[in-house]
This record gives structure tokens, C-alpha cells and sequence, in this order.
């Protein structure tokens, strides 16, 4: 069953177009992921999604319901949350009012402290720390913390190694296999090819706001990811 569905999207801002007629389906329980370069519209996808830009056409499905006139705070409601693209703490808040912020919906499901400090144990030790004197490594980790608090059960990752130390982008992807066993399903977006083909069911790969490849990481290989991603015969080989 599709828990998100994306059909012909078209957005970006004022008179920019950042995407083009994108297709994209995302099952129950799945981890999915966005690949591209920088300005592929990688991020403007969440965000439409998310719903803090606006499309301009097609259609965005939530288990079936359109999305397109809802804001972004119902679409929070409805079970989807963003970790947006540099990390957006409060950084006089500490660790653990941070993570009580993201609960505040207090909408049912699996996660809670204990089970998010049980996914993410590099915050346990941090609780009273200012989210301002963490490492962006310990912030990127308290953005997904926060936003399993809300209880996702579709968590919308943007950027997720950007700026980060390789021992810390691995930290930070250790914590996925938990998200998606405790039922959430995962929409990740990324530059890093590796790892986000190491995590993902399914892969797309943006260029120029448009799909350029898609299909699953073992039915592509890596000239055909290197060509979609830089735009080098686009489409050779790719499955939809």
C-alpha cells in the first residue's frame, strides 16, 4: 500500500520552476530515497510535500487523501514530519525540551523518550545540554529525535549527512534501521550516493528538477547512477 503517491508535481518559487511533472510512490514500511546535486530540487520535494511551498500542479496523496489544500500543520496532524535541511533547533532550549517540543501534538504511536533515546543513545547523555553547544553531528541527531516525537508514520529526512564528518554521517544512518522497524516509513533525501543507496528499497535520482533514474539499487548500476546524476545520457537503462 502507497502511504505517499506524487503525480506530475510542478513547484518552485514566484517564477522559478524547481520541479517538473514528478512521479513518486512511497510504500508502507519502506525506506526510499532522493538523490541528485545541489539545485536538483531534491529539497523543494520534501518541502511540497511538507507543505511549505505550494505546487503549481499535479497532485501530492497521503493514504490516498490529496494533500494539496492542506497546511503544513495538518499535514503534521496527519502524520508526516520534516527534519528540515540544517536542523532548525531552539538553541537556548536543552536536549530534552527540544524533544518535548516535537511532542507536542501528542498524537499515539511508538515513539516516545524512552523508545527515541532507545534509537538514538548519543542523546542520553546530552539531555541538559543547550541544543546550542551541540556538535552538528549531536544536532542533526536531536532533528530526528524531535521529529519521532511527533509519531511520523512518514518522516520526511532532508540532507541528512550535509556538512558532517563520514564517522558522524555513519552514526546518523545506524539510527534508520530502528526508525523503519518501529513502522515508520522513511522519504530520505541525499547527496552522499552511497549511503543513500545503502539504506533504500527504492531510489530516485533528480537532476535539474526532473527524474532522471529510478529503480531499485541492485537492478542499477553505479555508471548508470553516475550518468543520471550528472546528467551524462540520462535515462540509459533506468526502471521505473
Amino acid at each position: 500500500m502507497s502511504v505517499l503517491a506524487v503525480d506530475g508535481l510542478d513547484a518552485g518559487y514566484g517564477h522559478f520552476q524547481a520541479l517538473f511533472g514528478i512521479d513518486l510512490h512511497v510504500d508502507e514500511g519502506e525506506t526510499v530515497s532522493i538523490i541528485g546535486a545541489n539545485g536538483a530540487g531534491k529539497s523543494t520535494l520534501l518541502k511540497t510535500i511538507a507543505g511549505l511551498v505550494q505546487p503549481t500542479s499535479g497532485d501530492i496523496r497521503y493514504r490516498g487523501e490529496s494533500l494539496v489544500r492542506r497546511s503544513a500543520n495538518d499535514r503534521v496532524a496527519l502524520g508526516i514530519s520534516l527534519v528540515p535541511e540544517g536542523r532548525r533547533m531552539f538553541p537556548s532550549l536543552t536536549v530534552e525540551e527540544n524533544l518535548l517540543v516535537g511532542a507536542h501534538l501528542k498524537r499515539q504511536g511508538p515513539w516516545n523518550r524512552r523508545s527515541v533515546l532507545d534509537a538514538l543513545p548519543l542523546l542520553r547523555n546530552l539531555l541538559n545540554r543547550p541544543a546550542g553547544r551541540l556538535s552538528g553531528g549531536e544536532q542533526q541527531t536531536l532533528a530526528i529525535g524531535r521529529s519521532l516525537m511527533s509519531n511520523p508514520d512518514l518522516i520526511l529526512l532532508d540532507e541528512l549527512s550535509l556538512g558532517l564528518a563520514p564517522v558522524v554521517v555513519r552514526q546518523v544512518y545506524e539510527a534508520i534501521p530502528a526508525i523503519k522497524a518501529a513502522g515508520t516509513t522513511v522519504l530520505l533525501v541525499e547527496q552522499d550516493v552511497n549511503q543513500a543507496m545503502s539504506v533504500a528499497a527504492r531510489v530516485y535520482c533528480l537532476l535539474e528538477g526532473r527524474t532522471s533514474i529510478t529503480g531499485r539499487p541492485e537492478e542499477l548500476t553505479k555508471q548508470q547512477i553516475t550518468d543520471a546524476y550528472f546528467g551524462l545520457h540520462a535515462n540509459r537503462g533506468g526502471r521505473a
